[in-house]
C-alpha cells in the first residue's frame, strides 16, 4: 500500500493541462409571484443546439471576477435589476451537462414581487412562466430550476422571506395566498391563521381591507424587529 507521503512524491507540483479545461458559469433562478401566482423568468436560448427552448439567466464567469459578481452581473445585464438578494444553492457539474466542454455552474435564486418590480431591459426574449408550464429547458436547466425551488419552499417554510413580497399592511388571505403558491398545496384556512398568529409576528392593525369586491378582511403587519430580537426559527406554516 502506498504511503501519503510516496503519493505525494509521485505527483507532479502542477497539474496537468487537461485540469484546466474547466469553466465556471452562473445561473440565476428568478422567481416572481404574480397575482398570487409562482413564475419563473425564462430567456430563449441562443446556443444552436438548443435552439427555441427557453432556459435560466446565466453566463460564464470571466477571469476578472467573482462568482458572486458574476450572478450580480448578469441579473443586471439581462433584467437590469439591482441589489437583489440572491441565494447561493448548489453546483452542478455533471461532466456532459454542457454540449462546448467541461462547464461547473453555481447556481443562485431570489423571489422577486413581479408588481413591485420593473425590467428595465426589454427583450423581447425574457418572458414570466408560470412555474407549472416550463416545459423542456435547455441544458440541464430544469434540474437547477427543481433544486431551487425545494430550497426556496424550505426556506419559506423556516423564515418568514415571504412577509418582503407583501405590502406593509395585509390581509391574511393575502398572506396565506401567497405560502400556498409558494409551496404549491392547500393549506386549511384555521390551522394556517392559528400557526402564522401563534408566533406572534403579526400586528393587528385595527383597519380593515378597503375597495375590495368581497368582504373586507383585518389587516396586519410584520414585527421585524420583534423577528430580529428573538431571533425566531421554526415552521411557518
Amino acid at each position: 500500500m502506498k504511503t501519503l507521503d510516496k503519493i505525494r512524491t509521485e505527483r507532479s507540483p502542477f497539474p496537468s493541462t487537461d485540469d484546466f479545461f474547466t469553466a465556471i458559469s452562473v445561473d440565476c433562478v428568478i422567481f416572481g409571484l404574480d397575482h398570487e401566482s409562482l413564475k419563473v423568468l425564462l430567456i430563449k436560448s441562443d446556443y444552436p443546439l438548443y435552439e427555441g427552448k427557453w432556459s435560466l439567466l446565466g453566463d460564464l464567469v470571466t477571469k476578472d471576477e467573482a462568482i458572486n459578481q458574476a450572478a450580480d452581473r448578469v441579473l443586471f445585464e439581462r433584467t437590469g435589476l439591482q441589489n437583489l438578494f440572491l441565494e447561493q444553492v448548489l453546483c452542478f457539474g455533471n461532466v456532459n451537462r454542457h454540449p462546448s466542454g467541461r462547464v461547473v455552474s453555481v447556481a443562485y435564486y431570489t423571489l422577486v414581487n413581479i408588481n413591485h418590480i420593473n425590467l428595465a431591459v426589454q427583450d423581447h426574449e425574457l418572458h414570466w412562466h408560470s412555474i407549472h408550464q416550463v416545459g423542456n429547458m435547455a441544458f440541464d436547466h430544469n434540474e437547477i430550476l427543481n433544486t431551487c425551488l425545494i430550497r426556496l419552499q424550505e426556506r419559506i417554510k423556516a423564515e418568514p422571506i415571504g412577509f418582503n413580497l407583501l405590502p406593509e399592511k395585509f390581509s391574511m388571505r393575502s398572506l396565506q395566498l401567497l405560502y400556498e403558491s409558494v409551496l404549491m398545496v392547500d393549506l386549511d384556512r384555521r390551522n394556517f391563521r392559528k400557526k402564522v398568529m401563534g408566533t406572534g409576528l403579526l400586528i393587528d392593525m385595527k383597519e380593515l381591507e378597503s375597495d375590495v369586491p368581497h368582504r373586507p378582511a383585518k389587516l396586519f403587519k410584520f414585527n421585524s424587529e420583534k423577528y430580529r430580537q428573538q431571533d425566531i426559527k421554526g415552521n411557518f406554516v
